[in-house]
């Protein structure tokens, strides 16, 4: 309780009234009270303080939640047609809020996933279309809710609720270069090859921020990226499919996000591994060739089925720092970098730059016979797995001093450089270039320089993404809207 410092007026002039002591000892028992009140008043202050900075942390920590009843609806827009839109932006700027929009009606593959044809709202030709506080529902086949499209084009999307129904129907889509911008979203889709967070030919760029993303359906990642897509502070979850899938010369980048993957279906035979995060390059056409990257800064990554990573028929670069992994699955492995049914036999592993920043690895790293992988421990990483242990695979390991790595099976590596106290052999042997190391010695080798796999004809995405890969828009006439196979799957 704060007191009033006029309280101390009262007490001195009844102690002097009272002829009690001296008018020192008066005023010396009045500066005590005093003191005595300020001090309570500056113990409730901080009392206080405390209190208000305890309450943001619980809030902070709070999930994010948001439903169609949480919204103000004012307004209802209704599509039903094939290929068509409720809401367009074409070459114009254009805002709406507190709205619902409702659309069904379906369309073919490659029209409304490369171009946005049956998309519920949709945005092109340079426009700016801002959405805030809506409700976007549809339940047709090839119906992506919210679709940017082209160059120049932006779609800025905020506090709304995302649900889709149907097969090939997409939360949030960027094709042909198009941006999008969301903050603060709940996007949930049930169908197959419906990704939360999906893009398509053309590629182009997503910024998100805030949320929850979840997806159900076979073949549906949260995240299927031919662009380059980038997320912060959000609730990411699969169900059935790959948490991530990267495509080609494209990028994803999560920065303190939660991502939960349970890959346990399959709607092609071209891979027999489940995986959290995917990398690789279809062949299809539908993203460029060129090196792939996947990076997170904090945040967590927990995998339900399979490994973590697995890369194929691509370079990339896969960047951790600070982030909590945790592999629930004891028989899968961090990282497999192999060869699958996309790209030319022989040629189509994965070559992969893997670099840990302040990160703890716990798994076995598997490179086969045509995969390559640079590893790179610093700022306090640790490793504790297995490398390349059937020795079929090229593998550079570069451990910066004060990190280090555990061995928990023999393993083999082309190249070693190392300080003497960074590797822990824990019983096992590590074979560099054929030759066991000897502990507490240091080493130094050279990095692998990667070739970039080329060819391979139209290969095919995996399940259900661009053109049957997770998570990206299928081809066209699949029966029930599941997207068919394409050359080569």
């Amino acid at each position: 309780m704060k007191t009033s410092k006029l309280f101390a007026l009262p007490l001195a002039l009844a102690v002097a009234m009272s002829g009690c002591g001296s008018a020192t000892q008066t005023d010396t028992t009045a500066n005590e009270e005093q003191v005595a009140i300020e001090a309570e008043t500056t113990d409730d202050t901080q009392a206080e303080v405390t209190d208000e900075a305890e309450a943001k942390a619980t809030e902070a920590k709070q999930p994010f939640s948001l439903t169609r009843d949480d919204l103000t609806i004012n307004e209802t827009i209704t599509d039903d047609a094939d290929e068509s839109h409720a809401i367009t932006a074409d070459g114009t700027s254009d805002s709406y809020a507190d709205l619902e929009v409702i659309k069904t009606g379906a369309a073919d593959g490659d029209e409304a996933d490369f171009y946005g044809t049956n998309a519920a709202v949709f945005a092109t030709n340079g426009a700016t279309l801002d959405l805030s506080g809506i409700y976007v529902n549809t339940s047709g086949t090839h119906a992506n809710a919210v679709f940017s499209y082209g160059e120049g084009t932006t779609l800025n999307i905020s506090n709304s609720v995302i649900e889709t129904d149907g097969n090939c129907s997409g939360g949030i889509m960027v094709t042909g270069g198009g941006t999008l911008n969301a903050t603060d979203l709940a996007i949930h889709t049930t169908g197959n090859s419906s990704a939360a967070i999906r893009s398509d030919r053309g590629g182009g760029t997503q910024n998100v921020t805030g949320g929850t993303y979840v997806t159900d359906g076979t073949g549906s990642p949260v995240i299927y990226s031919t662009a380059d897509v980038t997320v912060s502070q959000a609730t990411l979850e699969s169900t059935a499919s790959q948490g991530v899938v990267v495509e080609g010369k494209n990028s994803v980048t999560l920065n303190d996000v939660e991502l939960t993957a349970s890959n346990t279906t399959k709607n092609s035979d071209k891979s027999s591994w489940y995986q959290a995060v995917m990398i690789y390059q279809s062949m299809s056409g539908d993203a460029a060739e060129g090196k792939a990257s996947f990076t997170m800064d904090g945040g967590s990554l927990t995998n339900k089925n399979g490994d973590v990573f697995f890369v194929n028929n691509t370079v990339a670069d896969i960047n951790l720092t600070s982030a909590d992994i945790v592999n629930e699955d004891t028989e899968g492995v961090f990282l497999r970098a192999a060869a699958a049914g996309w790209g030319s036999e022989g040629s189509n592993g994965g070559h992969v730059t893997l670099t840990a920043s302040d990160q703890a690895i716990d798994g076995d790293i598997v490179v086969d016979e045509v995969s390559e992988l640079n590893l790179y421990l610093s700022d306090g990483s640790t490793l504790t797995g297995a490398v390349n242990a059937d020795n079929t695979g090229a593998v550079y390991v570069e451990i910066e001093s004060g990190s280090k790595w555990v061995l928990t099976g023999d393993s083999y590596v082309t190249a070693l450089t190392c300080d003497a106290a960074a590797i822990d052999l824990n019983g096992h042997t590590l074979y560099v270039d054929g030759v066991a190391y000897e502990a507490g010695t240091a080493s130094s080798g050279s990095a692998i320089e990667f070739t970039l796999p080329t060819g391979g004809g139209m290969g095919g995405a995996p399940d259900g993404g661009p053109g049957g890969g997770p998570g990206g828009p299928g081809g066209p006439g699949g029966p029930d809207g599941e997207p068919p196979a394409k050359p080569g799957e």
